[in-house]
């Protein structure tokens, strides 16, 4: 376990760490990173349970950390998690646990409306993620806030994970400029549903592939309302 503990400390060096560079720091990074994160394994929710699950095993975490001034408090954990680089982190954790999505792999944008969130003061609560297929891991998700929708979200989402060299798919709603845009800019391909709605693209891309039909493999599947191209 401690050499587990030793190989993730080194690899936290990798992430930037945002506090003032002469500031008076109290506690390593790799150590508020280490315990913020045990927490949420442990079902903790906010950076008081971050506080409090550090208190509680103190003794425990010694004997794998450093705390050189014992368990950091609630504001530190949120001032430290509000600027660590999410990409950053992500990568390291992927590495650490050997996940890094394989290349070429197929990586669904899909959002989901959680039940029984819904109460009389706002509506239900609304998730986007992104998958690993191959991997079958979850690269990253984030809550959709209740004055936008999930259009907004996904650029979002797309800006904090690595997706390059992968296939990101997703159903009509994803069908926007600026979200294939992204998926461009981080780049990654992607396999984006065209509903009837969207005459004059769905029409444009009809002909482009009756155009170059006998050059491609074209699998088309309908389903009433829908129409999608496959193109290999």
């Amino acid at each position: 376990m401690k050499e587990r503990f030793e190989e993730l400390k080194e690899e936290l060096k990798s992430v930037s760490d945002k506090r003032r560079e002469h500031g008076h720091k109290l506690h390593n990074l790799w150590d508020i990173i280490i315990i913020g994160l045990l927490a949420m394994v442990c079902l903790g929710t906010d950076f008081t349970d971050m506080e409090t699950f550090g208190k509680e095993r103190e003794k425990w975490l010694k004997k794998h950390l450093d705390l050189p001034n014992g368990i950091p408090d609630s504001d530190t954990f949120r001032r430290v998690f509000e600027k660590i680089n999410p990409n950053e982190l992500s990568k390291v954790l992927y590495g650490w646990l050997g996940l890094k999505p394989e290349k070429r792999s197929t990586i669904p944008l899909d959002g989901k409306t959680i039940r029984g969130s819904k109460n009389n003061k706002h509506k239900a609560d609304t998730t986007v993620s992104a998958f690993a297929a191959e991997n079958q891991i979850v690269l990253g998700e984030l809550v959709v806030e209740e004055k936008t929708n999930e259009i907004t979200a996904v650029p979002e989402l797309l800006e904090i994970i690595d997706v390059e060299g992968g296939i990101v798919t997703g159903d009509a709603m994803n069908c926007q400029k600026n979200i294939v845009a992204k998926i461009i800019d981080k780049k990654a391909d992607y396999v984006i549903t065209i509903k009837e709605n969207q005459s004059k693209l769905l029409e444009e891309t009809q002909r482009y592939f009756d155009e170059f039909v006998d050059e491609s493999e074209k699998i088309t599947t309908e389903n009433k309302r829908f129409f999608s191209i496959l193109h290999g």
